[in-house]
């Protein structure tokens, strides 16, 4: 998944928003502002090239306030939307770093 792709169909308007990633977004306090901003000052820290119907990556980013987000993207090729899946707040409990899922 490139970044890049996800970046600019934010940029150029093409994003479609889940019920559950917007209701996911509401219960963290999360602003479709910061949430961008995270994409555009992220990176991809997991790619799932196997989902459907679009391959998707988790990317993790921080707000302009330092708060870490992971979002889910599904990106699609043929016409260049990208879908914001799912975006949360990550718990340190479950990540280190943000980036790497700690061992149960």
């Amino acid at each position: 998944m490139i970044i890049n792709d996800i970046t600019n169909a934010i940029q150029s308007n093409r994003i479609r928003i889940t019920d559950h990633a917007d209701e996911e977004a509401i219960a963290d306090n999360l602003k479709l502002n910061d949430i961008f901003q995270s994409v555009f000052n992220g990176e991809v820290i997991e790619n799932y090239p196997n989902d459907k119907p679009y391959p998707s990556c988790l990317i993790f980013g921080m707000t302009e306030n330092d708060i870490p987000i992971h979002s889910v993207w599904a990106y699609n090729k043929e016409n260049k939307w990208s879908v914001l899946i799912t975006v949360y707040r990550p718990d340190p409990s479950l990540w280190i770093d943000w980036r790497v899922r700690r061992k149960k």
